[in-house]
């Protein structure tokens, strides 16, 4: 039920975000989730794509570096209190979320995606659904756009 998400490390500098971006498109890949964190030197770039190994390797002849990291994609309500409910679930397992970011492709059946980095993903799969909340598969998440 995990994901894979991958991660590049960029020059915090203009037009750095671009060359990825144009790669992956080239090469006919789907961006569905992205996320990007900054500092002063170098920016991360989190990316949920329709095929990642391909997408890596394509990055990775761009010259660009590349990290491949698990993360969980959790339905949530799309309504006020959604996101609440799955972080009280976290919370009460006494779980760390190292960060979280919204799938980009809209609604399903109410519900929206959230995907979450846990520093334990396999309790956090666990307690999640033990409290009713679900955590996708692989190919419900990347066939929801």
């Amino acid at each position: 039920m995990k994901l894979r998400q991958l991660s590049l490390f960029l020059e915090n500098q203009p037009g750095k975000l671009r060359g990825p971006c144009e790669a992956l498109g080239k090469a006919g890949i789907d961006i569905l989730a992205v996320a990007l964190a900054d500092t002063a030197h170098f920016g991360i770039l989190r990316l949920v794509v329709t095929d990642w190994a391909r997408a890596k390797t394509v990055l990775e002849g761009a010259g660009t570096t590349v990290k491949v990291t698990e993360v969980l994609p959790v339905e949530v309500e799309d309504r006020p209190g959604g996101l609440a409910r799955v972080l009280a679930a976290v919370d009460e397992a006494g779980l760390g979320i190292e960060y979280m970011y919204a799938f980009a492709a809209g609604a399903r059946g109410g519900k929206k995606i959230v995907v979450f980095r846990f520093d334990e993903p396999d309790r956090a799969q666990t307690v999640l659904q033990a409290k009713g909340l679900k955590v996708l598969e692989e190919k419900e998440a990347l066939g929801s756009t």
